[in-house]
């Protein structure tokens, strides 16, 4: 496994940086929307090491920041639709209310979330987090997942014993509920709607609170059904719906989340595809010590030593390398060490 984020991999650190383990490796940032178009290129950080930068333009502010306000007035609206639903679920006894709550519960926590991780990314890293806090995301969605598979575990025990014996729905009670969460669902829907098209995190938000809103709209076609037929077994019928619904995703959310904090191999990259790539570029002899991992679930990160031929421009190489890197796989944050040919191989040179 490659070393631990913040293990000193992060061309951003201006001091101290293990170059013992690295040798005559560079940082190369292939270009990006977040930097400045012009003059970066081969900015010398006191380490030997080379940081680029290519164009875009420092004053693009990320969606996420720009929409801030929006983001959190939606936490509001999913926190009072949950506390609404909770409620709700104990005075009218209703399963499928608290299977919804349940669903709202985890829609709410990953708002929050995000929340959290805009504030977090705009602290700088520092000596003991060279990477910053990008992994909160992970960890709180591993949290997130492991409470909703308990909550789903109980409603589906639930709705097994309602099967068996069911219980009176106050369905008038459960209509009113639902339709308040339909409510405040919409007008989250409409708050977010401008920043889904520019943000994957704010776009993954508006699927969110859109799944939400047809979670109510179950709910209150359930209440109709009760109220005007008396038949009782359509709420645990609707709460193991809505469990089983809701099973599947988060179980692929926990899976990404731990898929990130063992540093596996990012969802999208092809290793074998990259591996073609960067040995079939001029000046490349050959390549080992190969590794992708992620920092958070959107930033992937390469390391990897190179081995050039005798005759070729070692640092022409690299910058081709992380060019080609981000244009055809996406990872901007490349960290490549070059070796010349016919010498001695660098094996554990600080990696796994």
């Amino acid at each position: 496994m490659h070393a631990p984020a913040g293990a000193g991999h992060d061309a951003r650190e201006h001091g101290q940086h293990g170059h013992d383990a690295h040798g005559s490796g560079r940082h190369d940032h292939a270009p990006s929307g977040a930097h400045a178009a012009g003059g970066h290129d081969g900015h010398e950080h006191g380490h030997g090491g080379h940081h680029h930068h290519g164009p875009g333009g420092h004053s693009h502010v990320p969606a996420e920041i720009r929409h801030e306000r929006p983001l959190w007035w939606a936490l509001g609206l999913t926190a009072t639709v949950l506390a609404a639903e909770a409620v709700g679920a104990w005075l009218t006894n209703s399963l499928a209310l608290l299977s919804d709550a349940a669903h709202m519960a985890t829609d709410t926590l990953a708002l929050g979330i995000a929340l959290v991780a805009v504030r977090l990314a705009r602290r700088p890293p520092d000596a003991r987090r060279t990477y910053g806090y990008a992994r909160f995301e992970a960890l709180g969605a591993l949290a997130n997942g492991g409470l909703l598979f308990v909550l789903a575990g109980y409603i589906l025990w639930e709705a097994w014993q309602r099967f068996r014996a069911p219980l009176p729905v106050a369905s008038l009670g459960m209509l009113g509920v639902a339709c308040v969460g339909l409510a405040c669902n919409l007008a989250a829907m409409k708050l977010l709607h401008a920043g889904a098209g520019q943000s994957l995190n704010l776009k993954g938000a508006y699927l969110e609170v859109w799944s939400d809103m047809l979670g109510s709209l179950a709910v209150i076609l359930a209440a109709g059904i009760i109220h005007f037929t008396g038949w009782t077994w359509v709420d645990p019928l609707l709460a193991v719906l809505i469990g089983l619904w809701v099973l599947p995703r988060t179980w692929i959310l926990v899976r990404e989340a731990l898929n990130v904090l063992m540093e596996g191999v990012p969802n999208g990259v092809d290793l074998q595809a990259l591996r073609r790539d960067l040995e079939a570029q001029a000046g490349v002899a050959g390549v080992h010590d190969l590794h992708v991992w992620a920092l958070a679930s959107r930033t992937p990160a390469l390391s990897a030593h190179v081995v050039v031929g005798e005759d070729a421009d070692a640092d022409a190489v690299r910058r081709a390398l992380a060019g080609m890197i981000a244009e055809r796989h996406g990872i901007a944050h490349v960290t490549l060490q070059m070796e010349a040919g016919g010498g001695e191989p660098c094996h554990g040179c600080g990696h796994a």
